[in-house]
């Protein structure tokens, strides 16, 4: 089935308010005049979607068994661990029976049906306007595409105590294609944490095409934790948009180790006075896992702030990609900005290409990038060795090191827990994941 085709059969099983599908149509516009990203695009040149574009993915349906879902939750180290709401999504479908739901006052939790009740007039300020149109088409295709939608509201002045955790889990018997959507609004004054999981059993094929959307109104604060744990044979792409007004504070820890090919692009606009945005990334590649991450901090108006880490492990011959970008804005003064970028490859054959870039345009502003990549110091292992610490056990102390000033910025206890585990997993089987 084209990607044409599934447009025009889900337009006609599916009554939506004018406004949704305008939106809709010219997506998919785009999306056929535009095509797939080569090579040759500049925002691709590391990275090949060749397999994507090739492959003749068929609709994912949502009815997969609640052991799936169980298995999934076990696979990433969440399986009863969260007290707070979740909300699983199956094939980019909500998944009632399978989800949990604890009321929290000022708190809503919407699939896409009930937001759009009415007109849908709550919806149409934010749902595709967040992320805007611009030469993104993975994103199109999601927005033409999406079937369903997890739409979280936070009222303002609440205070939300447990995280919110959406699962999208990715399944299908043949090469399936699934769509993610999520849209989140957070009140003035509110403060709220929100994990993303996207996950799947690990032998199946499937390209996960996730968005996510976030709006912070004045004073709010959003804790966000995104973390991949795909199937080795999976394709991912996901783009996380992000608008913050006054005073708005946002965190989000990236936490990618799985998929056979993940592209994640961040962007980030801090578009009133004092917002500030802290951006943390960990990826760690195999074998022939390609992981890339694109990030954009965009600094639109004064007194802003940012943080920025990444950091790349790399072993086999996996390959990473970090391009990360901070624009500061005419009017933008008194901006400060950091970005760092480290990357460890344990193996000869691993590459990874990293491209941090600053652009100002205001004159009185703090800014600062910096990339590294390198092995492991010869030094070092030779100390640990001369205390009696056997090489490979070396290794691993020194790459748990890497990454750990990362890991222990993580608030939420089941998501660092789940994450440390994995880790020591991994580092205690030489840097090689489990096919489980």
């Amino acid at each position: 089935m084209t990607y044409r085709e599934a447009f025009e059969r889900r337009a006609l099983q599916q009554r939506e308010p004018k406004w949704l599908g305008e939106l809709r149509l010219a997506a998919m516009e785009r999306f056929e005049k535009r095509g797939f990203p080569t090579t040759r695009d500049e925002a691709w040149r590391y990275t090949s979607v060749a397999e994507i574009a090739r492959t003749d993915y068929a609709p994912g349906d949502g009815a997969r068994r609640g052991a799936d879902v169980t298995g999934a939750l076990q696979r990433l180290g969440f399986a009863g661990a969260f007290k707070g709401s979740e909300i699983v999504f199956v094939n980019g479908r909500y998944a009632a029976d399978l989800s949990s739901f604890i009321d929290v006052r000022g708190v809503e939790l919407l699939g896409l049906q009930e937001a759009l009740a009415g007109d849908g007039a709550r919806l149409a300020p934010w749902l595709g306007r967040i992320a805007g149109d611009g030469d993104r088409p993975f994103l199109d295709l999601n927005t033409a595409l999406f079937e369903d939608a997890v739409c979280v509201f936070v009222a303002p002045g609440v205070h939300v105590d447990k995280p919110i955790h959406l699962l999208h889990l990715a399944s299908g018997d043949a090469p399936s294609v699934s769509y993610p959507r999520t849209l989140v609004v957070v009140g003035r004054s509110s403060e709220c944490t929100l994990v993303e999981s996207y996950g799947g059993p690990n032998d199946e094929v499937y390209f996960a095409n996730a968005v996510t959307e976030i709006r912070l109104e004045d004073g709010a604060s959003l804790d966000h934790y995104t973390l991949g744990r795909q199937s080795l044979k999976a394709q991912h792409t996901a783009a996380l948009h992000v608008v913050q007004a006054r005073d708005a504070r946002y965190s989000n820890h990236a936490l990618t180790v799985g998929g056979k090919l993940v592209r994640n692009d961040v962007g980030v606009r801090l578009d009133a006075p004092g917002a500030d945005a802290q951006l943390f990334g960990l990826f760690m590649a195999n074998g022939v896992q390609h992981q890339d991450s694109h990030t954009l901090i965009d600094h639109a108006q004064p007194h802003g702030t940012s943080r920025e880490v990444y950091k790349g492990i790399l072993n086999g011959s996996s390959r990473g990609v970090f391009h990360g970008s901070i624009v500061v804005r005419k009017d933008a003064q008194k901006t400060d900005a950091h970005q760092s970028n480290k990357n460890l490859l344990l193996s000869k054959d691993a590459l990874v290409n990293s491209t941090p870039q600053l652009e100002i345009l205001a004159d009185d502003v703090k800014c600062k990038h910096g990339s590294t990549t390198g092995q492991l110091e010869e030094g070092a292992l030779f100390y640990l060795q001369s205390r009696g610490i056997a090489r490979e056990e070396a290794k691993s102390l020194l790459t748990w090191a890497f990454a750990s000033d990362l890991v222990s910025k993580i608030k939420v206890a089941p998501v660092r827990i789940s994450l440390e585990a994995f880790l020591h997993d991994r580092l205690a089987s030489g840097g090689k994941e489990a096919a489980a």
